[in-house]
């Protein structure tokens, strides 16, 4: 069947988020890789529905059953959100007339009289019984009209071998449970790869059928085969795998390190080809060019060569500033635009939009966002339904003489727009309020955002980490080479003590690190133990505990072409203050081969052995086993990525490694309890503060008996400020499944808190210091109106390496006690083995171990002759 979805069957799965999250069938992260997914909404659902459209509008085609719904609103609410599709009960279509293709009817039932409904759109049966005694005249009739864009859902319990071949007689598109789906073979599921292979339609004799990968501009990479085998395997690893028409399965970048992550898995128009969608890390060809076509060009060539020149711009030239100079960069894209504006000639337009072009994407990059990014925004606009005027903003209409009209005609298709529809662009939390929502609806809204599968982090780790171990530098500095383009570094390491001149900083940058340090110093030395524990537990029976450093310890600093001098004093100075012997720091360095001066300075100061001149979970591995040059380390601690925080699990399970590390952890967070006193201002940077990090943060605001109007201060507030901020695209990303929860009282809130567990916790409260009492579940707490939580990541004193991810709830953050271990022992008196010996030597014979009664009974005989 020939169609113009990427697959020949769409996967049905729960309300969000649902979304692949069943006890069985598809996970999440293999219904992305198919795309296409179908739900049902109900009035109850809709706001979670929205919200789902809200994050993934561009990673799926979706389609919904909206036939529940009785506003029009509501549906044109899910059009203008990115809703490929809806299908409406037959007696709504007039009314959605004017959105043409992405409405359809929809009826229930076998019986052929329902196609009787089918439009030119199409039309969905759901509820399709293959067995029932009409399905046969429904599958007779469908067989001669040859209705296009047809979708047939079968009834639970449905055989969905069977379904998928009446499907294909009807000439329609089934849609399949994702709880009876699996990605290979599965007692009881039906497999996609199977699935795939019997649509497709190869010409070769072993019918491996052939497969464009392309990269998440749509620029083909290469060419290269797949089988049922390979896209089984692609699917469930998440990750570029395929048929060697020679030698089998070829997992993509297995041996050279360019992995790649799969995005997405289609059929062509009528099934003779694949496409796989990759993000390619390095190159896809073995040549020097990023594909096998050739290398990239146009804007995508363009990404390429900012994203290098961020990295490798020497201090003070002309690109760095435009990377680090705000202002630089604002009046340049301001010039550029203008210029445009002015350009007469095609000649003269086109080189003055390449220009603009140029310093928005450095604009783009420098804000950490991907070319991918903004075409998916492109592609998210491009389903909108909802215009709203288009007018220039006040002082850009008045620039050029423009008087605001008094109205404006409405652009087709015509929406009228609620003042809240009109000011959709604004950067707003999602609020629920205590009082109308269940505490499973808050559970669901609260949950973190989804990381990668475990599954698919390991295929990409566990070889560098085995070449590592295997391969010592050699291996360490291959990588380094591949990722950091490094290429000039021909040790792994840099040894103490460093040279002055990488350690070369501003007077004002060198005071603000040792007040850091000072105050970093104080607060972890006042957590030393002033004397062993020693108790008598019975008479002549003495047990004491002491504490000693780990002697080795390895101390983790994300960066490359970031400064995070911040992340070397927190783990330094407390291994620096516990008095472990050696201290060695890994840090990505820069593509010349250093590291940031800071980063030098702060290891000089705490004394570290080395530092080592990688990153990812090589960095991870060399620290764990040794290698020629790098020191074997007894525990790592450190924050990092998924795949950084994937190493250290795995090496901290690896007994050849005997290594320890200190916390599992994710993406930063942060939960804020605000009441009537607090200052919206305040309370808006707090959450920014943390948005900032990256799309996958969070951040929560517990509001507490406060009014819509004082809510509505912190929303503006929250809108004013992020608009400030160079890295505001981040903070969309992140406010997108951040919340606001409405509560009476501190109870509440702290109840709330309390099981959602945040790394940083903000009490922005009056008596905030009474509350701290009701503290159960945190990394660090900040006390009151002025305590920021940034003075924690820097210069307070306390530890900004925490748990998050709800893991406050088992560990601690680091500390002191991160860099002890302690001992235990026991002194007895020949009293003290008389008391006690009797009750030792009774429980070794009820466990049976003869030799430890008798390593008692021997002594007392001893003493009694």
């Amino acid at each position: 069947m020939e169609t113009t979805l990427p697959l020949p069957f769409v996967v049905s799965v729960n309300v969000p988020p649902g979304l692949g999250g069943e006890k069985e069938g598809l996970n999440r992260e293999e219904v992305s890789c198919l795309g296409c997914v179908f739900l049902n909404v109900a009035p109850q659902t809709l706001d979670k529905i929205l919200r789902f459209l809200g994050r993934h509008n561009s990673e799926f085609q979706s389609f919904f059953d909206v036939t529940r719904l009785e506003s029009r609103d509501d549906v044109v609410s899910l059009l203008d959100a990115g809703a490929r599709k809806v299908f409406v009960r037959p007696e709504q279509l007039p009314d959605l007339a004017e959105f043409g293709s992405r409405v359809a009817p929809a009826v229930s039932g076998s019986s052929a009289g329902q196609l009787a409904s089918a439009g030119q759109h199409g039309l969905l049966v759901s509820d399709f019984d293959q067995i029932a005694a009409e399905a046969a005249q429904f599958i007779q009739e469908s067989q001669a009209k040859k209705f296009k864009h047809l979708f047939l859902r079968p009834v639970p319990g449905t055989d969905l071998q069977s379904f998928i071949g009446i499907a294909a007689q009807c000439n329609a598109i089934p849609i399949l449970p994702s709880t009876g789906l699996a990605s290979k073979d599965q007692a009881g599921k039906l497999a996609v790869p199977k699935i795939l292979a019997a649509a497709w339609h190869s010409d070769r004799p072993d019918g491996l059928i052939p497969t464009v990968v392309v990269d998440e501009h749509d620029t083909a990479l290469g060419l290269v085969y797949s089988s049922e085998e390979s896209v089984g395997e692609a699917l469930r690893t998440q990750t570029g795998v395929y048929q060697s028409r020679k030698r089998g399965l070829w997992y993509k970048g297995a041996t050279s390190g360019d992995t790649q992550e799969l995005v997405r898995i289609a059929l062509d128009c009528d099934n003779d080809a694949l496409k796989f969608v990759v993000r390619q890390k390095g190159r896809f060809c073995h040549l020097e060019q990023s594909g096998c076509f050739g290398d990239l060009k146009g804007i995508a060539k363009l990404e390429k060569t900012l994203l290098s020149r961020k990295q490798s711009a020497p201090a003070g030239s002309y690109t760095a500033r435009l990377f680090s100079d705000e202002k630089l960069l604002r009046a340049k894209i301001m010039e550029e635009a203008e210029e445009l504006c002015d350009a007469k000639s095609p000649e003269e337009v086109a080189f003055e939009a390449a220009d603009l072009i140029y310093f928005a994407l450095t604009r783009a990059v420098g804000a950490g966002v991907t070319l991918a990014d903004i075409e998916k925004n492109l592609d998210a606009k491009s389903f909108k339904v909802k215009r709203r005027t288009g007018d220039a903003k006040g002082k850009w209409a008045e620039k050029e003489g423009i008087k605001p009209a008094a109205s404006a005609p409405p652009s087709a298709p015509e929406v009228k727009e609620t003042p809240k529809e009109a000011a959709s662009d604004k950067i707003t939390m999602k609020v629920y309020d205590m009082a109308n929502v269940s505490a499973e609806e808050l559970d669901e809204a609260l949950k973190r955002p989804s990381q990668k599968s475990s599954e698919t982090i390991m295929k990409i780790i566990t070889p560098i980490i085995d070449d590592v171990r295997k391969n010592g530098d050699k291996a360490v500095l291959a990588y380094t080479h591949k990722f950091e383009k490094a290429t000039s570094l021909t040790s792994p390491v840099l040894k103490a003590p460093f040279p002055e001149e990488l350690m070369q900083l501003p007077a004002e940058t060198i005071k603000a690190i040792d007040v850091s340090f000072e105050n970093i110093r104080k607060f972890h030395a006042a957590q030393k133990e002033e004397k062993p524990l020693r108790v008598e537990t019975m008479p002549g029976v003495v047990c004491s505990r002491f504490s000693r450093p780990i002697e080795a310890v390895g101390l983790y600093v994300p960066g490359g072409t970031a400064v995070l001098p911040s992340t070397a004093l927190m783990l330094g100075v407390p291994a620096m203050v516990a008095g472990c012997k050696k201290i060695v720091l890994a840090s990505p360095p820069r593509p010349d081969g250093t590291v940031t001066p800071e980063i030098v300075y702060v290891a000089h100061k705490v004394g570290a052995e080395s530092i080592v001149l990688a990153g990812g979970a090589q960095a991870v591995a060399a620290m764990a086993y040794g290698t020629e040059s790098v020191s074997k380390v007894d525990k790592i601690l450190g924050p990092g990525n998924q795949f950084v925080t994937a190493a250290k699990m795995f090496v901290s399970n690896d007994t050849n490694a005997g290594v320890s590390i200190d916390m599992p952890a994710g993406p930063s967070e942060v939960l804020v309890v605000a009441d009537k006193d607090a200052n919206p201002a305040f309370v808006a940077s707090d959450l920014l503060s943390q948005a900032e990090h990256g799309v996958d943060s969070q951040v929560v605001l517990i509001a507490v008996d406060l009014s819509d109007a004082q809510l509505a201060a912190i929303e503006d507030e929250l809108h004013r400020q992020a608009m400030e901020l160079p890295r505001v695209d981040i903070v969309r990303g992140s406010i997108a499944h951040s919340v606001t929860v409405r509560v009476k009282t501190v109870d509440e809130a702290m109840a709330i808190s309390n099981k959602y567990a945040p790394e940083h916790l903000i009490l922005q409260l009056k008596d905030a210091e009474k509350v701290v009492d009701k503290v159960m579940n945190a990394g660090s707490v900040f006390i009151g109106e002025w305590t920021p939580e940034s003075v924690g990541d820097y210069s307070a004193g306390v530890n900004h390496s925490l748990p998050t991810y709800g893991f406050a709830k088992q560990y601690s953050g680091v500390n002191l006690a991160s860099f002890v271990k302690h001992i235990t022992s026991s002194n007895l008196t020949a009293e003290g083995l008389r008391n006690v010996g009797e009750a030792v030597m009774r429980l070794a014979k009820v466990e049976e171990l003869e030799a430890h009664r008798r390593a008692v009974s021997i002594r007392l005989e001893h003493m009694n002759r």
